[in-house]
């Protein structure tokens, strides 16, 4: 009995000291546990210099999810794998990215101006302006920032505008008449239809006068043949008033880009 714990204690001694001599022995062997080779950026950055947007998604993507990239190599191929996804029109996953970015970094402005081109994208003007605005407000000198910003707040200004007339023609409908002015007064699209119509109208006639009187004058006319048409056919089975109305609006259209 007395042997066989003596013999206990021995081997409890060994064990103890082998754990101690295990660090100098793994050191002294070069047997050191491995450690994980760094992160390289490499593929990404030059993924993102050949502008290979297939090749930056991935490359980028693998250094992105790597628990052990640097904060900064992290940030470059969150900029770049955003701008590959917008071009490759996945607008909702490049926002995403140009969030994470703005979370590690507040202070880009270039960012900033690109996410709001991105809502812009999807629409949602309010946020668009947000983002421009933040950009200015980063770097007041920002050229394209201060556009965007320019030419949305312009853009919902005339939105605005638009709203204020929505559903409603050119002319009084308290005081139509022809049955086609009543049609088009009870219809919201057709009277959108009209007011622009004329009022395209007016620019183009104008535009020409500037240079010709005569040519403004034909223009006019050929307006004014147009509603005395309308108003005589209208009722016709055979007539689309709408079709008719968009008809005019196009080559109106054409018209004014020339």
């Amino acid at each position: 009995m007395r042997s066989d714990f003596f013999s206990l204690l021995c081997n409890l001694a060994v064990v103890i000291v082998l754990n101690a001599a295990l660090p100098q022995i793994a050191r002294a062997t070069g047997a050191e546990p491995a450690k994980e080779p760094p992160v390289d950026p490499a593929p990404c950055a030059a993924a993102a210099t050949v502008n290979d947007d297939d090749k930056i998604v991935a490359e980028c993507g693998a250094l992105i999810e790597n628990d052990k990239t640097a904060r900064s190599d992290r940030i470059k191929a969150l900029i770049a794998r955003g701008g590959a996804l917008g071009r490759k029109d996945q607008v909702d996953r490049a926002i995403g990215d140009y969030d994470t970015v703005l979370r590690l970094d507040p202070t880009l402005a270039d960012i900033f101006n690109a996410r709001g081109e991105l809502w812009r994208r999807k629409g949602d003007r309010p946020r668009a302006l947000a983002d421009f605005g933040a950009a200015i407000k980063l770097n007041p000198d920002h050229p394209t920032a201060r556009g965007n910003y320019k030419s949305l707040a312009q853009e919902l200004e005339r939105l605005g505008a638009l709203l204020a007339v929505a559903g409603k023609p050119s002319f009084n409908c308290a005081a139509a008449r022809r049955a086609v002015e009543k049609a088009i007064c009870a219809n919201p699209e057709l009277a959108n239809l009209d007011r622009e119509i004329n009022a395209v109208n007016a620019k183009v006639v104008r535009d020409a006068t500037a240079d010709s009187p005569r040519a403004g004058r034909a223009l006019q006319r050929e307006q004014d043949e147009f509603v005395s048409r309308r108003n005589t056919t209208f009722g016709r089975p055979d007539y689309d008033l709408q079709k008719a109305m968009r008809e005019r609006l196009d080559h109106l259209l054409v018209i004014e880009r020339q």
